[in-house]
């Protein structure tokens, strides 16, 4: 099985971001592309020689042909082991975990989160760091400058590894050890919640639909919700991992998880509901006839993480990312803890969760997480809302009933306009960027600006400084309107805007959210003039 040095050219390079590099399928299936990415990694982190490295991903279409290149080509740069989900499958946080548990030195996560899969659908990669988090923006950059000169990569000649059988083989002088992508996974949650307690809240007849959408969290949730939990079978729907997700869009939201939704607000339905998505790390929490925001989610477990066995002793603190709500805040003053409002990536939470400063956090894109992993976790999240069930003997309704009685209810809703003009897209934020500092004290549709500005951090651990973050404009009365690029995308641009609006009038807190909101939605979409910008009226998503 002879090394070889494959003589290429530079990538037509997009620089990685905490989620890796996505494109279309066919972008990494072309001719040495996904080659010359691997080989990038390879170099960007300064070699792969003597070191273990964590691979797997969600099962989706390529996942495992890919695995296979990237084996080959671990073994041709010298790496000591690879540790492989069997069948090419791992969760993120699983993989996460995983790293962390065997002290390896990364690891390459194939996924595009919740992206569609297929041949004509999205495939991407990551690199995760020995800690489990995704790779510091300093090691993206060195990775981005690799993929200009590249000029070769290595790879043995080699038959396929056995991706389907537990146990140990060898590709040249390194080793391959296939596992079992939950094992491991499911023994760390038992340190983490209360199993006997979420047990015998099943026995006791509770009932739930769990919706893992086709994709990774499919065999977790057979093994630890009808498993080790005792849930009935048939609690796990679309439970078994497709390479293009049963057709559908594996993003755990009330419109791509219509069906969950549907047996969720419909007669006779569960007591408890959740989705997760393509590669297992975010989350959908819905009660009987109740649907939980991820904003109030992270504000709920906050509030009652304490009544699970590893969080028993309180909360270091929390963290959310700036455009999810500001509910979590109102918890965090409440328990006398800090909260971190960070930019959007799970890098930023990453730094604050190793320095210990917090135990918890999220974002309003289904996220949540705590110090259990590097990564956002969703089948964590239900387990913990679990637990809370258990030990509250509450319905969700009344959990949430009592959280916002207790620190007002912020109302929330995310706009997405996809597939955006990109030129347009972003000629629109930066004309309301130069806008921002003629904004204060500005009257528009019935809400007058009390502030304006773009969000810039400041990391209180490495000192770095992000800038360019998102736009925010706070209004008179507790609202508040957010602008923010997307880019987890493989095409055009997604325009997000994030609207909120605190209520703490106890008459107030149960009202349809769009009502509550129309207003401050119709005053972001003046001042940002969307429509005549960029020809778009109606949002492709509203979550």
């Amino acid at each position: 099985m002879p090394m070889q040095n494959v003589r290429t050219t530079p990538i037509d390079g997009q620089k990685p971001g905490t989620s890796g590099l996505r494109k279309k399928t066919a972008v990494f299936k072309r001719p040495h592309y996904l080659e010359n990415y691997v080989q990038a990694i390879f170099d960007g982190i300064g070699g792969i020689a003597g070191k273990t490295l964590v691979v797997g991903g969600d099962g989706r279409y390529f996942n495992d042909s890919a695995i296979q290149i990237i084996l080959r080509m671990a073994a041709a740069n010298d790496a000591a082991k690879c540790i492989v989900g069997q069948g090419g499958i791992l969760s993120t946080p699983a993989a996460s975990h995983l790293i962390r548990l065997r002290q390896a030195g990364g690891g390459l996560i194939l996924s595009a989160s919740h992206n569609p899969g297929g041949p004509d659908a999205d495939f991407g990669l990551k690199y995760n760091g020995p800690n489990g988090g995704p790779a510091s923006e300093a090691v993206t950059d060195k990775i981005f400058e690799r993929t200009k000169t590249l000029d070769f990569y290595k790879i043995i000649a080699a038959d396929d590894v056995d991706l389907g059988t537990i146990g140990t083989q060898t590709l040249e002088d390194m080793t391959v050890e296939i596992v079992d992508p939950v094992a491991d996974y499911a023994a760390l949650m038992q340190t983490i919640v209360d199993f006997d307690k979420i047990r015998a809240l099943f026995a006791g007849g509770f009932t739930m639909c769990f919706d893992a959408m086709h994709a990774v969290t499919g065999p977790y949730a057979y093994a630890i919700l009808e498993g080790e939990l005792g849930a009935a079978k048939g609690t796990v729907i679309n439970g078994m991992p497709s390479p293009d997700f049963g057709g559908g869009h594996p993003d755990p939201n009330p419109i791509w998880a219509k069906e969950l939704m549907d047996k969720m607000l419909g007669a006779n339905a569960p007591d408890f509901g959740a989705a997760s998505d393509g590669d297992g790390d975010r989350n959908m929490i819905v009660g009987r006839g109740a649907y939980v925001t991820p904003s109030d989610s992270l504000a709920l477990l906050t509030a009652k993480a304490h009544l699970a066995p590893a969080y028993s002793s309180g909360l270091s603190g929390v963290a959310r990312s700036m455009p999810t709500s500001r509910a979590v805040d109102r918890v965090a003053a409440s328990l006398g803890i800090e909260c971190f409002e960070t930019p959007t990536g799970w890098k930023f939470f990453g730094n604050l969760l190793d320095a210990g400063k917090v135990t918890l956090c999220g974002e309003e894109s289904a996220g949540t997480g705590s110090d259990h992993v590097r990564e956002k976790d969703g089948l964590w999240a239900v387990l913990l809302w679990l637990n809370i069930l258990a030990e509250t003997k509450k319905s969700v309704a009344d959990l949430m009933g009592d959280l916002w009685a207790a620190h007002g209810r912020c109302y929330y809703a995310r706009l997405d306009y996809e597939d955006v003009d990109s030129d347009k897209a972003h000629a629109m934020v930066d004309a309301l960027r130069t806008a921002l500092p003629s904004l204060g004290g500005k009257a528009v549709g019935g809400m007058t600006v009390e502030n304006a500005d773009e969000f810039s951090y400041l990391d209180p651990v490495d000192g770095s400084t992000s800038a360019g973050q998102g736009i925010r404009i706070a209004f008179a009365g507790g609202a508040r309107a957010v602008f923010r690029l997307s880019g987890t995308g493989t095409q055009g641009a997604t325009i997000r805007i994030y609207l909120e609006q605190l209520e703490t009038d106890p008459d107030r807190l149960h009202l349809e959210p769009g009502t509550v909101l129309a207003q401050v939605r119709g005053a972001a979409l003046a001042l940002s003039d969307l429509t005549a910008m960029t020809g778009r009226v109606d949002p492709d998503v509203v979550t």
